[in-house]
């Protein structure tokens, strides 16, 4: 390599260009221009990544609250119903019994309705069998009418069957001895049963009076049939 040690003389320099740091300072510039930008670029590299994990990450939270919502929805209107099938299995549960109360207590009406008309029927048995088999029955019957006037009513007409009258003539005369009583058979009345008449009063102690009221009381309607008219 050949040594320059001398100065080169103004003669031999044809063009001189005048040295500017600018060049270089540019070339640094644009150095640190790259470096920046390849900074940026990072950074927008990273902001990106940070943002879509803090995209997913969002996304798998609202996913997550999504379903844990819709399974606490789910359980609300599972639990409504529930208490609504309980509700309504109670009411028709409630509505059955009554129902059932209902027949047992229909059933029950019907079974005492029977019990009585039974009890009726077994009752006007033994009043047909006492008429029959007892020719004073009547007597009692007379007593109580008499009872009813009052003392002040010292005389009266008894009408009765014949067949009554046949039996009770001489037993009600000796009886009521010192009153005014009586007797008259009389045909349309059946036997068992008369009619006590005084001072304008009618006492009904016929048969089928005596059975009417006496069924009354016990809620009945049945009429009373004599024998021949039953069969």
């Amino acid at each position: 390599m050949r040594n320059y040690s001398r100065f080169i003389p103004g003669d031999e320099i044809d063009e001189v260009e005048q040295w500017r740091f600018g060049a270089i300072e540019t070339a640094a510039q644009l150095q640190e221009a790259q470096v920046k930008q390849q900074e940026s670029v990072q950074d927008d590299a990273e902001f990106e990544q940070a943002r879509q994990e803090s995209y997913r990450s969002g996304y798998a939270d609202g996913i997550a609250q999504g379903r844990d919502q819709a399974q606490a929805e789910m359980q609300q209107q599972m639990a409504a119903f529930l208490a609504n099938q309980a509700q309504e299995s109670g009411q028709r549960l409630e509505t059955l019994f009554a129902a059932t109360q209902s027949q047992l207590d229909e059933a029950q009406q019907v079974m005492a309705q029977g019990v009585l008309e039974l009890s009726c029927e077994l009752a006007r048995q033994v009043v047909r069998q006492e008429l029959s088999v007892n020719p004073n029955v009547l007597l009692p019957v007379i007593r109580e009418a008499m009872d009813l006037l009052g003392a002040e009513h010292r005389s009266a007409v008894v009408r009765m069957n014949p067949a009554d009258f046949e039996v009770l003539d001489g037993v009600v005369s000796l009886e009521f001895t010192g009153m005014g009583l009586a007797l008259r058979a009389d045909a349309t009345l059946e036997p068992g049963g008369c009619l006590v008449e005084s001072a304008g009063m009618v006492i009904d102690a016929t048969l089928k009076k005596r059975w009417q009221r006496a069924v009354a009381t016990l809620g009945l309607t049945s009429v009373w049939e004599a024998a021949d008219e039953s069969s």
